[in-house]
């Protein structure tokens, strides 16, 4: 089979729980992906709203940093595979590929296209929240960059950050109640890489609003149904990234004591939640529970490494990456636009 070896590779990663670091064979197959659709245009999703016929362009006419991969939003955290992976790799052999990419679509004039289609009639709240927390996820890799390509991209990128870090500050207040879908409109999930980004940039006024509202919408929950998870299209768990918004928003005695209030058995050696399982990666919705298994690895990584009550966890997330890290590289584009961001995301969170 033409991916056999692929398969055989990333099964014999996922398998090792030794393994804690990316080795750069493993990030040359991984950002084939990105590289891949970065600038492939259809198919394209689109999910603006038109006001006229002179409004209904092409993707790259719409998006000209983020028209590739799908759909925006995984053109957003396409790019952010490819600098995370060049940053920490930059003798990939894809490398030269991947700078010139980011080049050409990060420059300031394709960013201030970006921002002016938030400012078109109904398409203020386009790619709320889940396409803008990427957005800051990106900001946040580009700033940590120390490359001449970096700081360039970062710069070009940074006005439209601050339109989205103002566009959070407008939209939470006014939310009443939490989204607790698993897919992309979930609002625990849309408030972490804010938060994470508030934090890195010192944007108190943002932080202390996503502290405010997480503890309003999650502050009160117990005994969380996780058996009644996941839903047939999740590629977010609606019980972990409760958790991890709370995790970053409350100080950790008090985190706990949240904690164990809303999933007590969390604590037990015993915890087990089964893996998604993928029937049809060629459907673009059933391979999201690919993507759940990745989200849910890293919110269970990240809580075994900050508490050592928790590192039966650390085995638990592992399970979840080796039933579909070895399957991301099949060939078929509804799984690969997006699951090496994913992917990639969830392994950094090991230590």
């Amino acid at each position: 089979m033409k991916y056999s070896c692929l398969y055989l590779l990333f099964f014999l990663i996922a398998f090792n729980s030794k393994c804690q670091q990316l080795t750069i064979e493993q990030a040359e197959h991984l950002i084939a992906l990105p590289l891949k659709c970065a600038q492939h245009e259809y198919p394209n999703k689109l999910g603006q709203v038109l006001n006229s016929n002179e409004e209904l362009q092409s993707p790259q006419a719409l998006h000209p940093a983020f028209y590739g991969c799908f759909d925006w939003h995984s053109s957003v955290h396409g790019h952010w595979l490819m600098v995370r992976l060049v940053k920490e790799f930059p003798d990939l052999k894809q490398a030269a590929t991947a700078r010139s990419i980011l080049s050409k679509q990060l420059s300031a004039e394709n960013i201030q296209q970006e921002m002016a289609f938030f400012t078109t009639k109904y398409n203020e709240s386009f790619e709320r929240t889940y396409g803008w927390a990427w957005i800051l996820q990106l900001q946040i890799e580009l700033d940590s960059w120390n490359d001449d390509l970096g700081k360039e991209c970062a710069n070009n990128l940074r006005p439209l950050s601050q339109l989205i870090v103002e566009k959070y500050k407008a939209f939470l207040p006014k939310l009443v109640y939490p989204i607790r879908s698993g897919e992309h409109i979930n609002t625990a999930f849309g408030l972490t890489f804010a938060f994470d980004y508030g934090k890195q940039i010192k944007d108190t006024a943002l932080t202390n609003l996503i502290t405010k509202r997480a503890i309003d919408f999650y502050g009160k929950d117990q005994k969380y149904p996780i058996n009644y998870e996941p839903s047939g299209y999740d590629f977010l768990s609606g019980a972990f990234e409760e958790i991890d918004i709370m995790r970053r928003v409350l100080e950790p005695v008090a985190f706990k004591k949240w904690l164990k209030g809303f999933m007590p058995q969390i604590y037990k050696s015993s915890f087990y939640i089964e893996p998604g399982q993928v029937k049809d990666r060629t459907d673009g919705k059933l391979v999201h529970l690919d993507g759940l298994n990745f989200s849910r690895a890293w919110c269970m990584f990240a809580l075994a490494n900050q508490d050592p009550q928790l590192s039966h966890l650390t085995t638990l997330a592992e399970k979840h990456i080796q039933t579909s890290l070895p399957k991301i590289v099949d060939g078929d584009y509804m799984g690969e636009h997006w699951l090496a961001s994913f992917a990639v995301y969830a392994l950094t969170m090991r230590k």
